[in-house]
């Protein structure tokens, strides 16, 4: 028999980590990917799709949770410590229209840190930034995860 109940706060210092991304998840399954191979289970990984198919693809990739549309990013944009994507998460209409205006609004004022692919899907140049496969600007994705964070 207990007398009295303590209560026990809960703490939480492992960083949690949104990977934002639509159309097929290719992107964001590879950010999810390396990650997890970078930092195991260090990190939460929440995989948040534009559609079922890009969550799908991410979760395959080891996340640890998964939701899709609007109301998943918005709602979690303010809920995580950063935010990976491509770069077409923050443009209103970005992949093929999937990206609504809430969502990139979600993205680029959440508190959160992020961190953009600078890929060219949507026909915006961004000067002083040098052409380079996925691959390698996923590995510069993790360094400066790893710089910001000290994970």
């Amino acid at each position: 028999m207990f007398d009295t109940c303590l209560l026990i706060p809960y703490t939480s210092t492992m960083l949690k980590v949104a990977v934002v991304d639509g159309q097929g998840g290719g992107i964001g399954s590879l950010i999810v990917k390396r990650l997890r191979e970078e930092f195991g289970e260090r990190i939460e990984i929440i995989a948040l799709g534009t559609n079922a198919a890009a969550t799908t693809a991410m979760m395959k990739s080891r996340a640890n949770k998964g939701a899709t549309g609007e109301n998943a990013i918005v709602w979690n944009a303010d809920r995580v410590d950063l935010i990976a994507g491509p770069l077409s998460i923050a443009f209103p209409d970005a992949m093929l229209g999937e990206v609504t205006a809430k969502m990139a609004s979600a993205v680029v004022s959440s508190g959160a840190r992020t961190v953009l692919l600078p890929l060219n899907q949507e026909g915006i140049e961004i000067a002083g930034v040098n052409k380079e496969p996925l691959p390698h600007l996923v590995e510069l994705l993790i360094n400066r995860i790893k710089e910001m964070e000290h994970v």
